[in-house]
């Protein structure tokens, strides 16, 4: 009994729908279905300079299509038909649209299960959202407000 309560309060077996996707989605249990993946190209990350490759693969279910991230290794382990398993997947923004992505904490395995029909004509990754700034523009370490650099305290 225990472990029912457990997943429902968690989540634990829950499958979430392409289409109920929002920027803020986390947690992630996802079947879908592999249409297209896009050529692959190298990136350089920004932290240390290493040399990454990267592409994005259009994958749906019967509510909608999206546009999924994939990185290195895990790029080979899909191709166009497959159905895959998502677990612990989250959405972010790039460029003010919407990516699905794996991320460290999620998983991309081979599927069982069939998904028979994709909506196409629901491309999640089509619409456009308002980004918010990553980076707070700089700011002198005396500009914090207040008297002398003090937190605003008189003295």
């Amino acid at each position: 009994m225990w472990v029912d309560t457990l997943s429902e309060t968690e989540g634990l077996g829950r499958k979430d729908k392409v289409g109920n996707l929002n920027p803020g989605s986390r947690s992630l249990n996802l079947t879908v279905k592999v249409i297209s993946k896009n050529p692959v190209r190298e990136v350089v990350s920004r932290s240390d300079g290493s040399s990454h490759r990267v592409t994005e693969a259009l994958v749906g279910d019967e509510t909608g299509t999206i546009l999924l991230t994939l990185w290195d290794d895990t790029i080979e382990s899909v191709s166009d038909g497959d159905v895959v398993n998502i677990n612990n997947g989250y959405v972010r923004l790039f460029r003010g649209s919407m990516r699905l992505n794996i991320g460290r904490f999620g998983s991309l395995e081979a599927s069982e299960e069939d998904v028979e029909e994709v909506n196409t004509a629901n491309n999640m990754s089509d619409r456009e959202y308002e980004q918010e700034r990553r980076y707070t523009p700089y700011r002198r370490p005396y500009d914090r407000g207040g008297y002398g650099g003090y937190g605003g305290r008189r003295y």
